[in-house]
């Protein structure tokens, strides 16, 4: 990658949108380089990174603004291990929990389309009887 990279050649090496940096900037996510005059802003490989940085822990599922307090834990300083530890064991106990809840949805849901398939037509159907509190 480029040292010097403009805002559109960052977002294309990103895989984002202009406007998605820019709400970056704008959320404190990224700085926003002077503009010299005359010129373009120029993005240094350490503002792509950390973007990539940013990006991979939204695929993670961190928010936003959780982003934030990692990216603010580690410009703290180098020991931040510990806290930066107990921030990914939360939220991977909330995927956890998440997982538990889809997976009991799933059971209904499958239950439902069971019956469906049992009962031939009919009368009602057993997922808007089900759904309608019936």
């Amino acid at each position: 990658m480029a040292a010097e990279l403009t805002i559109g050649k960052l977002a294309k090496e990103a895989g984002v949108s202009i406007e998605t940096i820019r709400y970056y900037q704008r959320l404190g996510l990224l700085d926003e380089p002077l503009k010299p005059a005359g010129g373009h802003r120029r993005y240094s490989d350490e503002e792509a990174k950390r973007l990539r940085f940013v990006k991979r822990a939204q695929a993670l599922g961190f928010t936003l603004s959780e982003v934030g307090g990692l990216l603010a834990l580690d410009e703290a300083c180098a020991c931040t291990c510990t806290k930066t530890r107990a921030l990914a064991a939360g939220k991977l106990a909330l995927i956890e929990q998440k997982m538990i809840d889809l997976a009991a949805m799933h059971q209904v849901l499958a239950g439902l389309v069971q019956q469906c398939d049992v009962r031939h037509g009919g009368a009602n159907c057993p997922i808007i009887d089900v759904l309608a509190g019936e």
